[in-house]
């Protein structure tokens, strides 16, 4: 039944393998209060990702007018790209500081 679901969860400690294997979201403890926790987690990372998905699309839009107006070079399109990547990594990287609570 958990194959044919939309999300399924299983918890580690007294979950099947069969059950950890089909699921979604693996608690690894017993604890079914970590589903909030994961839900938090989970809204978090989304809107970090669409922060980063703006920006770089962004930042690539005013290269790419720029570039097509003679204005920037493609070394400044490329260190711009590569810029927009790190930013985008380290921006990802604050969800590994959301609270365990």
């Amino acid at each position: 039944m958990l194959a044919r679901a939309d999300v399924g969860i299983a918890m580690g400690g007294l979950g099947s393998d069969a059950a950890i294997e089909a699921a979604d979201i693996v608690i690894m403890t017993d604890e079914p209060s970590k589903i909030s926790t994961a839900i938090r987690i989970a809204k978090r990372t989304r809107r970090i990702v669409w922060q980063n998905i703006i920006f770089a699309l962004s930042v690539k839009a005013v290269f790419l007018i720029l570039g097509a107006f003679g204005i920037a070079t493609m070394w400044e399109a490329v260190f711009s790209d590569v810029g927009v990547t790190m930013i985008a990594v380290l921006n990802a990287m604050r969800v590994l500081n959301v609270s365990k609570s």
